[in-house]
């Protein structure tokens, strides 16, 4: 589990082309302990993308895996053989048994990826999970689906720092929390809901931090990360 504050941040490079990903990694170099590559620079880049990223960080591989078992278990595999991927993520709404192959997927090999079921999108509130069926507040529905993938063995979830301090609770001190929808008081909602800024984060019980436009849309990104990270340090002293 991380211990330095920059190796608890992880950098969202949510770009259409590699060049421009690279641009900020090469910028970001040594300020963060991760970045994550999303759909849009995976389908637009492939494979090849985490071999010019991996030289400047773990890679958080986030393509939200959601289909049948078999499915889900043969893109865990093929995903984990990519070079440098420290984290993969898979929906937890896909299931127990689609988690639980996932992990079965990837039992065997060493050193792996650590497996994180996203729970409920930072997007989402009440009111457009109930026009998808889904019952109940976000919080809930996140608790729920934590547990649901800790009984099936991930290593953790992706979840929205309102939830962190009561899947703490209910999945215990090694249970990973990786927490999106990060922005600094300075920084807009822009698309998302349930946000949180770094260090009410890292207080409620958050391991990683993934933080993207107020980093990579800041003017001074590599200011804008070193300030995120003396934030996670300060909060990290407090504890």
């Amino acid at each position: 589990m991380a211990t330095h504050p920059r190796e608890k941040l992880i950098v969202a490079l949510d770009y259409p082309s590699l060049a421009e990903a690279q641009a900020m990694a090469r910028q970001l170099e040594g300020l963060a302990g991760c970045f994550k590559i999303g759909s849009q620079l995976f389908a637009a880049e492939g494979p090849r993308a985490l071999e010019k990223l991996g030289r400047y960080g773990g890679i958080f591989l986030d393509l939200k895996f959601h289909d049948i078992p078999n499915t889900v278990a043969g893109a865990v595999a093929a995903a984990a053989e990519l070079p440098g991927v420290r984290f993969l993520d898979l929906h937890a709404l896909g299931g127990f048994e689609a988690m639980r192959a996932a992990v079965e997927a990837v039992a065997a090999r060493k050193p792996r990826p650590r497996l994180l079921g996203v729970t409920i999108l930072t997007s989402h509130d009440e009111r457009s999970l109930r026009r998808i069926g889904l019952a109940g507040k976000p919080e809930a529905n996140a608790l729920r689906l934590a547990k649901l993938a800790r009984l099936a063995g991930l290593d953790g979830v992706v979840a929205s720092a309102r939830e962190v301090r009561s899947i703490r609770r209910a999945c215990g001190p090694q249970f990973l929390l990786v927490v999106p929808g990060i922005r600094p008081t300075s920084a807009g909602l822009q698309d998302q809901v349930r946000v949180a800024t770094p260090g009410d984060a890292i207080r409620a019980g958050a391991d990683y931090l993934v933080v993207g436009r107020p980093i990579t849309g800041a003017p001074a990104p590599a200011a804008a990360a070193a300030a995120i990270v003396a934030e996670i340090g300060q909060a990290l002293e407090a504890d």
